[in-house]
């Protein structure tokens, strides 16, 4: 039986060539191997085989880690891809300690609002802003909200922040709001949001260390509606965390 043509191989594979891209996770395949979820910055999130990387010799697997930019080369048309080569993109901002676990959140929450193969441009440009942000210890509670406003927002599910639709009339700074993930801020006298941090909130002016509090309470409530019911277990171990350090 004769070999197919190049031009028959070239038809039925779909080659991509260094494509921007960062780990989100990654699990062993077989004794050799490991299959990565990644976020692509043209082609979504992606599911890739890398062949080998586990062997002794192999100068690749240390590259197969979240948060490192990296230029990911695949071929192949059914869902899951075959990793053809992969280099750095300099430079590489190291996360450790609380910001190591708020990168695996912004992970985690990728995995639930992206599907897979559905290009989102814009959510990777957040992303990698996000990451960089998240190595300047100072910053981490502010990058973690805007990441969580533009990825809701961008995955379709944009927050209402500056109307109260309720009562047909703007949000007044010295009032205070519950929040209905349907029409948004409504006004109530015991009401968990105030009306200046709610505006703060949709400036994206985070200075002021009460308005990272009340945003952190809005998108949970967010977050959580659209979970609806599921656990977010980057959550679930920081709450450990938290809880052991207090008893320590």
């Amino acid at each position: 039986m004769k070999e197919p043509c190049k031009a028959w191989v070239l038809m039925t594979e779909t080659a991509v060539y260094l494509q921007p891209a960062f780990i989100l996770q990654h699990r062993k395949f077989r004794e050799t191997s490991l299959i990565l979820d990644v976020l692509t910055r043209d082609y979504g999130r992606v599911s890739l085989l890398a062949r080998g990387v586990r062997k002794s010799r192999s100068k690749t697997a240390g590259l197969l880690q979240p948060f490192i930019p990296l230029a990911i080369s695949y071929l192949g048309r059914m869902e899951l891809k075959i990793m053809t080569n992969v280099e750095i993109i300099p430079p590489y901002h190291q996360l450790q300690g609380a910001a190591l676990y708020s990168g695996f959140y912004i992970n985690e929450l990728i995995g639930f609002f992206l599907h897979k193969d559905d290009p989102h441009p814009e959510i990777f440009n957040h992303y990698r802003e996000c990451v960089i942000d998240l190595a300047d210890s100072s910053k981490t509670e502010a990058a973690l909200r805007n990441f969580e406003i533009d990825l809701v927002h961008h995955a379709g599910y944009g927050l209402q922040l500056n109307y109260d639709l309720q009562h047909n009339q703007p949000l007044d700074s010295l009032k205070t709001y519950k929040f209905d993930i349907e029409q948004g801020p409504i006004e109530a006298e015991d009401g968990k949001f105030s009306g200046a941090g709610l505006q703060a909130i949709s400036s994206r002016e985070f200075s002021d260390p009460q308005v990272l509090v009340e945003a952190k309470r809005l998108m949970r409530t967010v977050i959580d509606s659209y979970l609806q019911g599921k656990q977010l277990k980057t959550r679930l171990i920081m709450s450990k965390i938290i809880k052991h350090t207090k008893n320590a």
